[in-house]
C-alpha cells in the first residue's frame, strides 16, 4: 500500500470513531469538564452499560482521540487532541448552516 493510500485510510479511520452517537456524547461530555473525567462520572451522565461504554472508549483510545490515566481505583479520559473539539464545532457550524438552507427553502415553497 502506499503511502497516501495509507494516510487516507489512516483519516477514515479516525472518522469511523467519531461516527457514533454515544462516542460524540462521550467527546461532549469530556470537553465539558476540560479535565479528566471518571469512567464512573461517564456511565451516570450518558445512562449507558459499562460494557457498551468500555467498548466506546476502546474505539476512542484506539484512534489516540482520548487516552486515560488511571488514578487510585478510578480510570480516568481526556481527550488526547484539543483539535478534535475544533473538528465538532465546525462539523456543528455546517449542520447549522444545512438547517439555515432548509429552511429557507421551505419558506420558498410555502410561499409558492
Amino acid at each position: 500500500m502506499v503511502v497516501e493510500e495509507q494516510i487516507v485510510a489512516m483519516k477514515s479511520d479516525f472518522f469511523k470513531a467519531l461516527a457514533h452517537p454515544t462516542r460524540v456524547r462521550i467527546l461532549e461530555r469530556l470537553a465539558r469538564n476540560g479535565e479528566e473525567v471518571c469512567v464512573c462520572e461517564l456511565i451516570e451522565d450518558l445512562g449507558v452499560e459499562q460494557s457498551n461504554l468500555s467498548q466506546h472508549l476502546s474505539i476512542l483510545r484506539k484512534q489516540h482521540i482520548i487516552t486515560s490515566t488511571k488514578v487510585g481505583l478510578k480510570v480516568m479520559y481526556r481527550i488526547k487532541y484539543p483539535e478534535v473539539l475544533t473538528i465538532m464545532e465546525k462539523v456543528q457550524k455546517i449542520l447549522a448552516q444545512q438547517f439555515q438552507e432548509g429552511e429557507a427553502l421551505m419558506r420558498h415553497l410555502a410561499d409558492r
